[in-house]
């Protein structure tokens, strides 16, 4: 990413076919940081296009799954899965149901309802984020108190939320952890949903969903029994199921792209060749995820912690950064022990000791871990 020496404005650098255009932005919004990708597909895209959409539903899946164009620009994967997941989810927002990406923690939920704002409406920022705190004006609308005392309820003094701007612009809004959200004020959304209009009691008015408006709302399965949704709301939507990636290679590979990324937009200097290190911990969390190792020859005990790939990716990048400020530049074990020992144990009690078993009866044995061994022996202590 290049700066501007004189001042901070925004100098774009073409990293593949992705332009990340917001220089002193931590994080680029999804249609930002690869406005080049969305700009070839659209140049090339003429397939029959839903109101409102940016996009066919051909080129949004296009535009997450990877492909190459007529005129040669590559377009990079933005998820790694099976194509089909994609295919219902982008077919699902074509109709008038809503969508309800579902998975374990670290399986790309938001990464993937972003990109798919960003394909279908070009605005990935429409966002609620739920937490137990949530309240109904989040989902709803607001006011400005300030207007309200002096003029009382009007047009004016209104704050329309993210789903209200969705339904009067025709557009893509977005829920994370709906379930987090408290159950009364998920039931604000069972009208939205299914009636396609928000009322506005205190206006004697109501917003009504334009063409092109849908939701995409994501859920941790492991917050089961926090907040369940109602069979009356789960049935507005339609469910999809994000799994954790089906192979070794796959997890490694969806590591390494977004570790890349993550590099380049916290100017960490590229790794010679971090690889073998990214292989191993992927290793790691697939085994004690799985409760078993690669060969399926010795059984073990599961830790606390999820341990997604989203962590893997953390642990990759936290690694990265010690190696390029505090050593060589070179990936090695000693950089990534203390990220894997953090992301394991989380209950210092349980975790700690199914991460001693796993040490000596798996790692200390394993051909060419030893380094591993030594390293993570050392932060263990």
């Amino acid at each position: 990413m290049a700066h501007d020496p004189e001042g901070d404005q925004t100098v774009p650098e073409t990293t593949g076919t992705a332009t990340v255009r917001a220089t002193g932005v931590l994080r680029p919004h999804a249609e930002d940081a690869f406005a080049d990708e969305l700009a070839a597909l659209r140049a090339a895209d003429d397939r029959p296009r839903p109101p409102r959409w940016r996009l066919s539903p051909w080129a949004v899946a296009t535009y997450l799954l990877g492909g190459a164009l007529p005129d040669g620009t590559v377009i990079t994967p933005k998820y790694v899965g099976p194509r089909r997941i994609v295919e219902v989810a982008v077919a699902t927002l074509a109709t008038d149901r809503a969508l309800l990406l579902l998975g374990v923690p670290g399986t790309a939920k938001t990464w993937v309802s972003e990109h798919l704002a960003a394909a279908v409406s070009g605005d990935s920022t429409l966002l609620v984020q739920g937490t137990a705190g949530t309240p109904e004006e989040a989902v709803r609308y607001g006011w400005n108190y300030a207007r309200l005392l002096t003029e009382g309820p009007s047009p004016d003094a209104l704050v329309p939320g993210p789903v209200m701007r969705a339904m009067a612009e025709g557009l893509t809004a977005r829920i994370e952890e709906l379930t987090r959200i408290p159950a009364d004020v998920q039931d604000t959304l069972i009208t939205l949903l299914s009636e396609k209009t928000l009322p506005i009691p205190e206006l004697g008015r109501e917003v009504q969903a334009v063409r092109g408006f849908n939701l995409i709302a994501t859920a941790n399965d492991r917050d089961r029994g926090v907040n369940e949704l109602s069979s009356a709301l789960r049935r507005r939507f339609n469910t999809v199921v994000l799994p954790l990636p089906a192979t070794a290679e796959a997890e490694v590979d969806i590591v390494s792209r977004r570790v890349e990324q993550l590099g380049r937009s916290l100017d960490l200097p590229a790794a010679t060749d971090a690889t073998d290190e990214i292989r191993r911990v992927v290793t790691v969390f697939r085994e004690l995820r799985a409760g078993l190792t690669a060969d399926g020859r010795t059984r073990l005990k599961s830790p606390s912690g999820t341990l997604s790939t989203a962590e893997a990716i953390s642990v990759v990048t936290g690694g990265l950064a010690l190696a390029a400020h505090f050593g060589d530049g070179v990936l090695r074990p000693g950089d990534v022990a203390a990220g894997v020992l953090g992301a394991v144990v989380r209950d210092p009690a349980a975790d700690r000791t199914v991460w001693q078993e796993y040490l000596e009866t798996v790692v200390r044995e394993r051909d060419g871990w030893q380094d591993f061994y030594r390293a993570c022996r050392e932060v263990t202590q």
